[in-house]
This record gives structure tokens, C-alpha cells and sequence, in this order.
């Protein structure tokens, strides 16, 4: 391909514009498309749209193809075991494919001891499996998640989704039992703390209010959390939050389920970032990076939770071979070089993007983990008024330039690159980024 970006039509595209048109009527206009790209194909961190418009990709497919796009290795396995067989259930039957990605999982997952998974097509599907087994193994009725978070739209995941209101509206009454505590928002803590000083403080809110007031501890079947939140605006908790989270959790026999549904499969420069942390959770949430842009999502757990009898969950589809060969590859790929690549690159990415700020008043934080980097932008640096409409143009701005980015909660960018991404696509990314920042502010000034 040529140099990338490389825009050659006004976007979108004559091509894209007709595409468009009959997806909107035929498609539920519940998608939210960001902005009008219309792929036609892809290779590594490489975009090219119906228009012969090429792309620099940070967004990767919200996170999911970790290897890059249509990585020749995965292209392969995907190809091979479709030509054997495409689907048996293995709800039903037996096939090593299934069995060898389990024992795989069993190897990296940050689980103590033996290990076993339930195998779903996605990410709420593995949030759904956790939450079910949850409750079967504790026989207790609750859920504790945390405010900003996202684990999924299905019903019983959107009851633990506080992310944004519009995900939720209009389809409550929402599963019983679920309470939320505040998350980890150190560029905007409550209590005046820096990530130094902090001592997780915030997480007092469930012993001394959710416990006291609300829901008795032993009563409390599971918290999840996500070690960094992805639709909630890349918030990383710091490593005491979690930490602590994981003490208070086993005072009171609460399990502790780890949703890695963004943050896993490497993405961090661990193969999961709780990792970071050096903890160890209950039962595990799976899925986007996790086979490369093939269906798949798994709820791992401990091998003496995961006890519960035939029949009491099941998925036609989940554990699919093609998406079973497909996530042994990429864990051989992450495992090889990739995790590497993005603890390296991502530092690099980082950096770039923190000195950004020397010239950038619109950006207030830049935080992130390896290929996981979030930017917000912020009207006064002070206040630290939410740039909003901002961050909505500077994605539309990147976009206009050939880069691929997306927002995270109300005012964030998020960067979240195929993990192939090289540091020469790094510096790409900064200076088109540079550029948008400048495109919007010199409006905004006008």
C-alpha cells in the first residue's frame, strides 16, 4: 500500500456516500457511527475505504484486532479450520480446538490455581456468564459495579453499565440487585488526592455507605471492575485502588470479577492489565482482542467456582472452532512480540502525546497503559470543563487527515491501535493529532 494516510476524494467519498445511503435504510439506526468511514479492506494498521482513501488505524475495530488487521498467520488458521469443519457446538460435543484454547487460557489468565472457561460469541456474553456464575457458586443475590463502567448492553450486563445515560434509557426496568460505587477518577478526585497521597479512599463508599446503609456484605455475590475503563474515558485505576479492592473483597468472601473485555489480550503491555497490579481475580471477562476480530468472548474462573451442573449455561455458537483457531494464533503472536510492542510503542505514543499538551491548552490529561492511551480535553485546565463538542470535532478533524481515533466517555480521546502499530505509525498518529488539536482550537478561538 502507499504511504499512509493517503486521501484522495473528499470524505466521505463518492462510493462511501452511495453505501451509506442504503445502509440507512435498511440498517437499525441504533449504531453509532462516529464518522463515515466505509471499509473495503485492511492490513495491519492500514485502512483503505470504497474510495482507494487509506487510513491510519488507532481505533482497531473498538480494540479487537490486536494482531493487526488480517494478520497472514490468523488469515491462516481462520482459512484451515474452515476447510475441516465450522461448527459442531461444543455445548454438546467435544473438539481439541476448544479444549487446547481452555488450556491456554488456563496458563495466562490472572487467576490463582486451576483454571476453567465458558466460551460466548462477545463481550456481554462473557460479562453474562460471570454474572450467572457469580451468583449459582455464592447463592448470594447482589452485584457491586463502579459508575463510568461498561460491561456490556445485553440486559443483565446493562444493569451493571453506568457509562452513559443514553445506553440505558428506556430499557428499565434493569436487572435487581445491582449497586454502584465511584471509580478511581484521578484527574478529577472527589477527595483531593493525587495518585501519591491516594490510598483508594474512595472505595470507603462501600464499607461505609453501600454496607452500612445498603446491601449487607454477605449478601454481595461479586464486584466487577475494570482495571482501566473503556467506554467510562480510559481511567486507569491506580494499582492501590485494586489492591485494595481485592483486600475488601476477601474480607467479606465477595468474588472478584475482572472485566479485561478492553484491557486484556496485551493491550496494556500485560496480557491483562489487572496485571499491573499484581492481583488476582475470581472469575476473568474475555472477548474483542481476544481472536483477532472473530467472534469470541469467555468468563474464566477458578477451577472450584466453575462447579455448576449440565445444562444451567450454554451457547450454541460460543467457543466457535474458526474463532477458537483463531484465538490460539493471537495468543502465540501476543506472547511473542506483541505484548512487547505495545508496552514499547505505547510508551512512545504516550510521551508524544503528553508533550502535546505544551502547546494545546484543549488537552487536560493524557493517561493510558501501553496501546491503551486516552486524551481529554478540557475547556480551562483549571475548572477542567469537559470539552464536549471539542472532542467531538478534533475526531473529525483526525479522521479528515486520515488517522482513526474515537471517543471515550463525554470527553476523551481514546487511542487504541492495532498492537502491530510501529513507532514511525506512532509519530504519524502525534503529528495528524497535533494538527486536529490546532484545526480546533483555532475555531474555537475565532
Amino acid at each position: 500500500m502507499a504511504p499512509v494516510p493517503d486521501i484522495k476524494t473528499p470524505l466521505p467519498g463518492p462510493n462511501a456516500r452511495r453505501l451509506m445511503e442504503r445502509d440507512h435504510a435498511v440498517v437499525s439506526p441504533s449504531y453509532t457511527r462516529s464518522y463515515p468511514l466505509v471499509i473495503e479492506r485492511a492490513s495491519g494498521a492500514t485502512v483503505e475505504d470504497v474510495d482507494g482513501n487509506l487510513f491510519l488505524d488507532c481505533a482497531a475495530g473498538i480494540a479487537v484486532t490486536c494482531t493487526g488487521h488480517s494478520h497472514p498467520d490468523v488469515v491462516h488458521a481462520i482459512s484451515q479450520q474452515a476447510a475441516r469443519f465450522l461448527h459442531m457446538s461444543g455445548t454438546d460435543f467435544y473438539y481439541e480446538l476448544q479444549v487446547r484454547l481452555a488450556e491456554e487460557i488456563a496458563g495466562v489468565a490472572p487467576i490463582e490455581g486451576p483454571v476453567r472457561s465458558f466460551f460466548g460469541n462477545s463481550g456481554t456474553e462473557a460479562v453474562e456468564g460471570c454474572l450467572k456464575l457469580a451468583r449459582y457458586v455464592t447463592e448470594r443475590p447482589n452485584i457491586i459495579a463502579f459508575l463510568g463502567a461498561f460491561h456490556g448492553r445485553t440486559m443483565g450486563a446493562l444493569a451493571l453499565t453506568a457509562s452513559k445515560t443514553a445506553q440505558r434509557r428506556r430499557f428499565g426496568p434493569f436487572m435487581p440487585g445491582v449497586f454502584h460505587a465511584p471509580f478511581a477518577d484521578c484527574y478529577r478526585c472527589r477527595l483531593g488526592l493525587t495518585p501519591e497521597t491516594c490510598g483508594a479512599e474512595c472505595l470507603e463508599f462501600i464499607e461505609d455507605q453501600l454496607f452500612l446503609h445498603v446491601v449487607a456484605p454477605d449478601e454481595v455475590a461479586a464486584v466487577i471492575v475494570e482495571p482501566i475503563q473503556g467506554e467510562g474515558g480510559y481511567l486507569v485505576a491506580p494499582d492501590q485502588f485494586l489492591q485494595r479492592l481485592r483486600e475488601l473483597t476477601s474480607t467479606h468472601g465477595i468474588l472478584l470479577v475482572d472485566d479485561e473485555v478492553q484491557s486484556g489480550m496485551g493491550r496494556t503491555g500485560r496480557m491483562f492489565a489487572i496485571e499491573h497490579a499484581g492481583v488476582k481475580a475470581d472469575i476473568v471477562a474475555m472477548a474483542k482482542g481476544i481472536a483477532s476480530g472473530m467472534p469470541l468472548g469467555v468468563a474464566a474462573a477458578r477451577a472450584d467456582l466453575m462447579t455448576w451442573h449440565a445444562g444451567t449455561h450454554a451457547s450454541t455458537f460460543g467457543g466457535n472452532p474458526v474463532s477458537c483457531a483463531a484465538a490460539l494464533v493471537t495468543l502465540k503472536l501476543l506472547k511473542e512480540s506483541l505484548i512487547a510492542n505495545a508496552a514499547a510503542v505505547g510508551a512512545y505514543l504516550k510521551d508524544g502525546l503528553t508533550n502535546l499538551m505544551a502547546r494545546h491548552p484543549l488537552v487536560g490529561d493524557v493517561r493510558g497503559r501501553g496501546l491503551m492511551i486516552g486524551v481529554e480535553l478540557v475547556r480551562d485546565r483549571q475548572t477542567k470543563e469537559r470539552a464536549t463538542d471539542e472532542r467531538n470535532d478534533v475526531v473529525k478533524a483526525a479522521f479528515a487527515r486520515g488517522l482513526l481515533v474515537l471517543g471515550a466517555g463525554s470527553n476523551t480521546v481514546r487511542f487504541s491501535p492495532p498492537l502491530v502499530l510501529t513507532r514511525a505509525e506512532a509519530e504519524t498518529a502525534i503529528r495528524i493529532f497535533d494538527d486536529a488539536l490546532g484545526e480546533v482550537e483555532a475555531a474555537g478561538a475565532r
